[in-house]
């Protein structure tokens, strides 16, 4: 007859403990993936505003982006349109909502004639509200004299 032990020995006890290590790098990542990707969201077109006194930001809640380039491409957001297109697409905006507000940047070396065309065809679509985009001016500090 055999004998053996007749003591049993108790079973690892199971870890409670919750390993970090790969919830930080998974979060470490979409930060990379976030920090490079932000700056691609914002609008890619560079315009040169003209600078003016009394510029304050628009806090209406519907509106629609136009800008004229120097080389008179139309923008409507940041979707560059022809002229068909682009009227079409003003059309149809100013169809479903008639009080949509237009804000128009324009580049300041654009001639005046081109931006009073734009208006008047922002005008023939239905749209009424327009409003120009400008970049403040710094402030002056005052000469001590």
């Amino acid at each position: 007859m055999a004998f053996g032990r007749l003591e049993r020995t108790a079973l690892p006890q199971p870890m409670s403990d919750i390993n970090m290590t790969p919830l930080i790098d998974v979060m470490l990542v979409l930060l990379v993936i976030f920090m490079i990707s932000a700056p691609l969201m914002t609008s890619s077109l560079r315009l040169d505003l003209p600078r003016a006194d009394a510029t304050t930001p628009s806090d209406t809640p519907s509106f629609v982006s136009v800008a004229l380039t120097p080389d008179g491409t139309l923008h409507l957001g940041d979707e560059a349109l022809a002229d068909a297109a682009f009227d079409a697409r003003i059309r149809e905006a100013a169809r479903r909502q008639p009080g949509l507000e237009v804000q128009l940047r324009a580049d300041q070396s654009v001639p005046y004639g081109r931006v009073a065309a734009l208006i008047g065809r922002l005008q023939s679509a239905g749209l009424n509200r327009i409003a120009f985009v400008a970049q403040p001016t710094e402030a002056v500090p005052p000469s001590s004299n």
